[in-house]
């Protein structure tokens, strides 16, 4: 296994030897993807924030980004620590945007326009968004937001991330890899499964107009595990009642689950696994044997002596295939 880490200032480009290492982040929503390494200061090694960097493994491009932090200690002032973040970065930016009939994909694209930013394959959402304002809110959030919409209504769920400098917009249906993580491949592991996060076998969701003066509520549950697990109800008010049937059954259906979360350290690493693939998993937890696609909610790539390990936060429940 072989790395190339490349940083760009000017038109000088430089390849500065990597000292500890290099990790890559990546979460699935809210959070740009993170590179980190340290380099040696020499004579002709000379940049600053702002500056493109790309981290090579076997000659294929794995993260691109642009130098955000640097720092050094005291102690060892000739080692320079680089943070360096993906075009999601800018995603933090917040702004106001009012749209109508638009897909999540649209919105995306509109968002990618205003602000610059690389953009790659996006797959078509399909879901039309009537209207929406999103007052002084992060990008991030209005693209999530647009997203949330989407899932809700079709019950999909789209994954944006950035790849080697170009913006992506996946189903995780198409983000499925043929990796299998097992006792002889993971580390070790953290297993969790709750009723507390995101589960809910009751869907209340409201329409008042207050024009007419009517209200209209509809409700989508399941008897069994109500009795299971008592009442636990989403709610929310809609601005509109097209299709509110039809979204209560698909809220149900989607939160309707235990969630399961899997920590894992110490896997062998690949370098396709990012936030939002899918792998299987294939190990005895105790209360359940888990012989199942999870997704992953976040990865982290450490590479060190030509060794490649990743630590990943896995989850199951309503997003098991």
């Amino acid at each position: 296994m072989t790395y190339e880490l490349l940083i760009q200032h000017g038109k000088t480009i430089m390849y500065p030897p990597i000292v500890d290492g290099v990790t890559v982040e990546w979460e699935r929503q809210g959070q740009p993807g993170k590179l980190t390494f340290e380099v040696i200061k020499t004579e002709n090694l000379s940049f600053e924030e702002g500056d493109p960097c790309r981290f090579s493994v076997d000659g294929e491009p794995l993260f691109y980004g642009f130098v955000f932090d640097k720092s050094r200690s005291g102690s060892s002032p000739e080692k320079v620590k680089v943070t360096v973040y993906d075009q999601l970065y800018y995603l933090k930016n917040k702004d106001t945007y009012v749209y109508s009939n638009k897909t999540a994909t649209e919105v995306v694209k509109m968002i990618a326009e205003d602000f610059g930013l690389n953009l790659g394959t996006l797959d078509d959402t399909g879901y039309k968004i009537e209207t929406r304002t999103e007052e002084n809110t992060s990008l991030f959030d209005i693209i999530q937001n647009a997203l949330d919409a989407t899932t809700k209504a079709k019950t999909e769920m789209y994954v944006l991330y950035d790849k080697a400098g170009k913006l992506m917009l996946t189903n995780i249906g198409n983000m499925k890899l043929g990796i299998v993580i097992n006792e002889e491949t993971a580390g070790n592991y953290e297993y969790k499964s709750s009723i507390a996060d995101n589960t809910y076998n009751r869907i209340k969701l409201l329409y008042e107009d207050s024009d007419a003066g009517t209200r209209q509520v509809y409700i989508a549950q399941d008897s069994s595990n109500i009795n299971k697990w008592g009442v636990l109800q989403y709610y929310e008010k809609l601005n509109d009642a097209t299709n509110a049937k039809t979204m209560a059954d698909a809220l149900l259906k989607l939160y309707n689950a235990k969630t399961r979360t899997l920590k894992i350290s110490d896997a062998l690493g690949d370098t396709r696994v990012r936030a939002g693939t899918m792998l299987v998993v294939m190990l005895g937890l105790g209360d359940i044997n888990l012989s199942n696609f999870l997704l992953v909610e976040q990865v982290k790539h450490t590479f060190f002596n030509g060794q490649h390990l990743m630590e990943l936060k896995l989850r199951g429940g309503k997003f098991v295939a």
